[in-house]
């Protein structure tokens, strides 16, 4: 892996696992009792230096580091914008429509979910390519085989060859707002469930489906095939694993957790706390999370991303207070 130098410019009620009916793909979500999707605290304003460095930044809605170049994806701009940053400077990258959300492709590769398309950024080179999807894609993963995930705004989530054919369409929730592929088994968040929902590919169905939370907003996989969501309404870390999906922990972890970003170094997942402006890490190997770290960040820590080759923890604010680099021998001092 290509390791890469910090930036040279600046950028202008509980969580009850209630078992649902699984849906046919026939089904539409559109008859579901539904919640208005939680959203992240309004942050107060920064008391304390944050940890770390921070460059200049306009407000940054997205970030993902790019586990096999080091790439630095940043969309900002209310999503319009991204620059892709690494040793080598910074690069501007046309944007077709509004980013929904940022994923690892294939090694060297970043997914853009905007509407009607799914962008294939090369990171080592800045070159993209575009897959047509009808819909809104609200989120996206690579599948062990190179397959694509898409999840949609009405709830459909779309498999996809790596050209865009669809090789299978499965309806039934409200929203597809997160999606985590990284075992045989497709999990699915719906935020205005705020619900998780196993795919059955085999039958092109939904499967089992649990109430997360009181209000989940994000979700990520790791490389043990647990799926880690934040339940923003009811400030808890939840940890699942599939196939069958089941809750294995749960953890009250502050104000307003919001994005979530996985070190596999260090076996850590860091979260923002967007009602504190902070980040914590917690070590998940003991059966209930152990944290492991806690510092204080830029104004509203909407996004976060570590990168894979150096341990380094990137926050972004979404207020334009800028982009924080935490290094992980900054974390290891205690700094």
């Amino acid at each position: 892996m290509r390791r890469r130098g910090w930036i040279r410019s600046a950028l202008a009620g509980a969580a009850v696992a209630t078992l649902l009916a699984g849906c046919s793909s026939g089904e539409d979500g559109g008859n579901k009792p539904t919640i208005a999707p939680a959203t992240p605290a309004a942050a107060p304003a920064v008391t304390g230096a944050p940890a770390g460095e921070v460059k200049p930044a306009a407000a940054i809605s997205a970030l993902l580091a790019e586990p096999f170049t080091g790439a630095l994806a940043v969309v900002t701009e209310a999503g319009k914008a991204l620059a892709l940053i690494d040793r080598t400077g910074t690069r501007t990258v046309p944007l077709p429509g509004v980013v929904a959300c940022l994923a690892a492709g294939k090694p060297g590769e970043i997914l853009i979910a905007v509407p009607g398309k799914i962008i294939r950024l090369d990171a080592a080179t800045a070159k993209t390519t575009e897959i047509a999807v009808e819909g809104e894609v609200r989120s996206v993963a690579v599948r062990a085989n190179g397959d694509l995930a898409a999840g949609l705004g009405i709830g459909k989530v779309l498999i996809l060859a790596p050209d865009g054919a669809v090789r299978a369409s499965i309806s039934g929730l409200v929203s597809a707002d997160a999606i985590d592929a990284a075992t045989d088994t497709v999990v699915v968040l719906d935020r205005r469930q705020t619900a998780l929902s196993e795919l059955n590919l085999q039958d092109g169905r939904l499967g089992l489906t649990l109430r997360t939370g009181d209000g989940a907003t994000n979700m990520i996989g790791d490389h043990f095939g647990r799926r880690i969501v934040t339940d923003t309404a009811g400030s808890e870390l939840l940890v699942y694993t599939a196939d069958p999906l089941v809750l294995r922990q749960r953890f009250p972890v502050g104000s307003s957790p919001y994005a979530l970003a996985y070190d596999q170094r260090s076996e850590t997942v860091w979260v923002t706390l967007t009602g504190s402006n902070e980040v914590v890490g917690y070590d998940l190997s003991t059966g209930i999370p152990v944290e492991v770290g806690r510092y204080p960040t830029v104004r509203q820590p909407d996004s976060v991303t570590v990168d894979a080759s150096t341990g380094d923890l990137f926050v972004g604010s979404a207020t334009g207070d800028g982009l924080q680099r935490i290094t992980a021998d900054q974390r290891k001092r205690g700094q």
